[in-house]
């Protein structure tokens, strides 16, 4: 960041709408997202954070694919947290498999991407422990 610019700040509200359901929304917005910590109506907390972490690699993918002319077709990410069997039941490694499609896209560029992605740019890995191994894997087609 740039000596003297102002930090970016993320304001979001949680809303408790019963059981073990969240409805969480930047503040002032009216988009929310449902988080259930039972999975019924919606995602888990750690779900979402690799939901988080998923969309937020992504964004990157996407973008940095976009600047080599070579634009994505279609993204599909799967993400799998390992847990900790104690409480609290941590993240302790994740896999995440990039499944990507795109006219022209060569694998050593969408590997660069993904790598650059997971490495530097993603500011939701950057908020994890460090030690904690996140691999991945691409699958082109």
């Amino acid at each position: 960041m740039t000596e003297g610019a102002p930090k970016k700040v993320n304001n979001v509200v949680v809303r408790w709408d019963g059981e073990h359901r969240f409805d969480g929304s930047r503040l002032g917005s009216q988009q929310s997202i449902r988080i259930d910590a039972d999975a019924t109506t919606g995602p888990g907390p750690v779900d979402t954070l690799l939901c988080a972490l998923a969309a937020c690699t992504g964004t990157d993918v996407v973008d940095i694919l976009e600047k080599r002319r070579t634009p994505v077709q279609g993204l599909t990410i799967e993400v799998k947290g390992d847990r900790a069997a104690a409480v609290p039941a941590r993240l302790e490694r994740i896999h995440i498999i990039y499944k990507l499609r795109g006219v022209g896209i060569e694998r050593v560029h969408a590997e660069r991407a993904i790598e650059l992605a997971v490495t530097k740019y993603c500011s939701v890995r950057d908020s994890l422990d460090a030690a904690m191994p996140v691999e991945w894997t691409l699958e082109l087609a």
